[in-house]
């Protein structure tokens, strides 16, 4: 795709939203499409500049060729829905929240980005919050190879709820995380140089649970009921525990990328829920990497950490009911949360994590052919 065609589809868009607009020397929109989609063929020959999102499965920059991509802190307003059911209601259960991140932008200077020519990844981070080594630096990555990359800090914002490990994990749930991702993708779409129809939502670990909850379509049409729909899915090691009553799906793909010995991620889980991902409307690709256990991205080598989720079921219904199917127990706030949450991790140890260079390696090559795809796509 060459750099003038980014323009182009602008330019074609808009005239075609423009319903009342004269054309003069032309004889129907149908005659100046043509010309048009010409030019860009023409634009496109060999030796013209081109876009080739290919970049993206080659082997991402390191050091200071991506290093110099400087992030800027932004705030939009999203809000605090405790579980879905919460999602709409009154100021008590959903309350506003000023939503924080961070946005990286590729390295062009302000205003030379053609008008709805970037694509955009949001960044949902795990249970230990935004990590350097992780979403910071995948960021930098993306806007160096010419994504733009929104961060989210779910903790940061909610900073009244908690600011230890097990009050965040307690108290800022995924649906929270939700809210921010959606209100963020709307974010997005009000930045003229982003198309908000080439944006991907991306989570690790507990932020990688929310990245796959936002695929379902009562979870869009609740929190966007007239917005913009991420264009993927990506799942990063996250934890298989709860499953849909609705499986309708927004319809566009998710690709999960699983650690062979990861031990708080159940691949049968995973497979009944990437087939109720089909059933209701998306493809799903699940990739696991061999011998790779969980935070495979992450900056500490192989040790034990927290305690393992994998025993917990969940289901949600199509009121947006969260509910265990262990005890029955609803989720109706932090202390139901604390009660389902301890009772299916009672006897459950720690798990590892453990970084690995060449599993990294491998996943930003998955990760990229995915993306690049989704990026290379031009909407009609």
């Amino acid at each position: 795709m060459s750099l003038a065609q980014p323009a182009l589809y602008t330019f074609l868009r808009g005239l075609r939203d423009r319903r009342a607009a004269t054309v003069v020397g032309f004889a129907s929109w149908a005659t100046l499409r043509c010309v048009v989609v010409g030019l860009a063929f023409l634009l496109a020959a060999p030796g013209s500049a081109a876009v080739s999102w290919s970049r993206l499965t080659e082997p991402w920059p390191e050091g200071g060729s991506f290093r110099e991509v400087q992030g800027i802190t932004v705030s939009w307003p999203s809000s605090s829905p405790f579980t879905p059911e919460h999602i709409g209601a009154g100021p008590e259960d959903n309350p506003p929240t000023q939503a924080l991140g961070r946005l990286y932008l590729p390295h062009l200077p302000p205003g030379n980005h053609a008008p709805r020519s970037v694509p955009a990844m949001v960044l949902l981070h795990g249970s230990g919050g935004v990590l350097p080594m992780r979403e910071l630096t995948y960021a930098a990555q993306l806007a160096a190879m010419g994504v733009a990359a929104l961060v989210v800090d779910a903790f940061s914002a909610r900073r009244d709820r908690g600011t230890e490990f097990l009050e965040r994990v307690l108290n800022i749930t995924e649906t929270m995380m939700l809210a921010d991702a959606y209100s963020g993708l709307a974010f997005l779409a009000t930045r003229p140089e982003i198309d908000p129809d080439r944006v991907v939502l991306t989570g690790f670990s507990y932020g990688a649970m929310a990245a796959i909850y936002a695929l379902y379509a009562q979870i869009a049409d609740r929190l966007a009921p007239s917005g913009p729909r991420f264009a993927g899915h990506v799942a990063f090691y996250g934890p298989c525990i709860a499953r849909f009553e609705d499986s309708r799906t927004t319809g566009a793909p998710l690709l999960m990328l699983l650690g062979g010995e990861d031990a708080i991620t159940d691949e049968r889980c995973c497979a009944e829920i990437a087939d109720d991902l089909r059933a209701g409307g998306s493809q799903v690709e699940t990739i696991v990497y061999a011998g790779a256990v969980h935070q495979w991205d992450g900056a500490f080598e192989r040790r034990p950490i927290g305690r393992n989720l994998r025993c917990c079921s969940l289901y949600v219904q199509r009121d947006g009911t969260i509910r265990d199917l262990r005890t029955g127990l609803a989720m109706t706030g932090p202390l139901s949360r604390k009660i389902i949450l301890g009772l299916c991790t009672l006897f459950a140890g720690p798990y590892p994590i453990g970084r690995d260079d060449h599993v990294r390696a491998l996943s930003n090559a998955d990760w990229g052919r995915f993306l690049a795809r989704i990026f290379a796509h031009v909407p009609p």
